[in-house]
């Protein structure tokens, strides 16, 4: 097939999953891709509360970019995760929380006022129960045509598969994690 025999689509649904680092890494990088492209993006983030340094360096360029960045952060902690999971949370708190992220998602996917929307860790929502596979059918199906949309965070549902695009599972080969070392600030947050 020669190169000009392909065609482009006005947008596309991304996914970057899987049990490796680099997820959250990722769609950061495709948010920069866009905004040097002068898209408009919303990064919506599910489950992260605690400061993240992706967070401080969207507060950075935030300015730079004026309306054409918009940044939610709705998450209340890991939840069902062990040791990992948030304190003091109820799980009808992490259910609320991750609802109003969804909505915020929802608006800014139907809006056609972004060309792009991140929802990072929205597949660990899901995974978890705090949002249903038919939200996630409903936000990539009912979105605008001409905005794409990235979903991120382990155990994504192969279900979903048919509304996709583009799919990246991050796989490890090796974290220093696994070796009882704590996650590194600038590297894994």
């Amino acid at each position: 097939m020669a190169f000009e025999d392909y065609k482009t689509k006005d947008s596309v649904v991304l996914v970057y999953t899987g049990e490796g680092k680099g997820k959250t890494s990722a769609s950061v990088g495709l948010m920069a891709r866009a905004l040097g492209n002068g898209w408009r993006v919303a990064f919506i983030q599910f489950i992260k509360h605690w400061e993240v340094s992706e967070h401080a360096f969207i507060r950075e360029v935030q300015p730079l970019f004026g309306p054409k960045l918009f940044f939610y952060k709705g998450g209340k902690g890991f939840y069902n995760a062990g040791k990992l999971s948030a304190k003091n949370v109820t799980p009808e708190e992490h259910t609320l929380a991750a609802e109003l992220t969804y909505e915020t998602a929802v608006k800014c996917a139907e809006s056609g006022k972004y060309d792009l929307v991140i929802c990072d860790e929205i597949n660990n929502a899901v995974n978890d129960g705090l949002l249903s596979l038919s939200d996630v059918e409903k936000l990539i199906t009912g979105r605008n045509p001409k905005t794409s949309l990235c979903l991120t965070g382990r155990n994504f549902k192969t279900e979903l598969l048919k509304y996709v695009d583009i799919a990246t599972e991050m796989k490890k080969i090796k974290h220093h994690f696994d070796d009882k070392y704590l996650a590194n600030k600038g590297i894994d947050f």
